[in-house]
């Protein structure tokens, strides 16, 4: 593994109705549902590192701290940018970035743990 803090990734797509708060039955308003703002976060972690990581090996999210700062109507464009902040271990801490149209959506840190993915399973089942 050649993993090394401050790497960075961005990664946009367009709010769809799929991705509301309605949706998600976290609100009942037709905007980006907070809990579809932190999926897209963590994909975007996930993508920053999954190409650097040895064949069978995989990112869990294990912790988010993220502030929703402002609604984004579906159909708006957004973008995530996330930089590597640390490495511990198999332990990953990351700085995540959302901006839409106008502006600043969202922020926060997220923590991801790599595990061996035959590995992971065998626990779990």
């Amino acid at each position: 593994m050649d993993l090394q803090t401050g790497i960075e990734y961005k990664l946009s797509k367009t709010v769809s109705p799929a991705d509301s708060a309605k949706a998600y039955g976290s609100g009942m308003v037709d905007v980006l549902a907070t809990p579809a703002m932190i999926g897209f976060m963590e994909q975007t972690c996930l993508e920053l590192v999954l190409p650097i990581l040895e064949q069978g090996y995989n990112t869990v999210g294990i912790e988010v701290n993220i502030k929703h700062l402002k609604a984004t109507p579906i159909g708006q464009q957004i973008e995530c940018k996330a930089r590597l902040l640390e490495i511990d271990g198999r332990i990953l801490k990351f700085e995540v970035v959302v901006f839409d149209e106008t502006g600043k959506a969202g922020e926060g840190n997220h923590t991801r743990a790599i595990v061996n993915i035959e590995k992971f399973m065998a626990k779990i089942g």
